[in-house]
């Protein structure tokens, strides 16, 4: 027997409330920081070491001049720097400068603060399920996205 029509929509509110406070907690980071969620994004992802802005760009289904103008915020701020590729000329190479570091440090150690005051008290087993079933509703609306039909 499905469950009632009145837990369904309980149970969307509640990941509904949840997605809509990641979001914004995630805002008030990067702000902190001096940031927008992009740009932060940005710093993650220069940070691997294997940073190609077409890729970027693809992945987040963005334009490439919207990638660009991100790119030349965070060079203009001194929080990456850009080289040409010593083996081809036509790629750039970016990296993180030392304030980069620095700030991506800040925002990293701010959100396992956030994540420490807020999970780490709950019960292990709770936080077990709560995880497995995240993965499992992630799952499903994932299959169902791909074919809604």
């Amino acid at each position: 027997m499905p469950p009632p029509r009145e837990s369904l929509h309980r149970a969307v509110s509640a990941l509904q409330r949840l997605a809509e406070l990641f979001v914004e907690r995630r805002e008030q980071l990067a702000s902190e920081a001096g940031l927008g969620v992009p740009q932060w994004r940005l710093l993650e992802e220069i940070a691997t070491e294997h940073f190609m802005p077409s890729m970027f760009a693809r992945r987040r289904s963005v334009s490439s001049a919207a990638i660009s103008k991100l790119i030349r915020g965070l060079l203009d701020r001194g929080l990456i720097s850009v080289k040409v590729s010593p083996e081809d000329g036509r790629q750039r190479n970016y990296a993180l400068t030392a304030r980069g570091r620095r700030t991506l440090d800040a925002l990293r150690s701010s959100r396992e603060h956030a994540i420490a005051a807020v999970w780490s008290d709950l019960p292990p087993r709770e936080l077990e399920r709560f995880a497995d079933f995240g993965e499992e509703l992630a799952d499903r609306l994932e299959s169902y996205a791909a074919d809604p039909g």
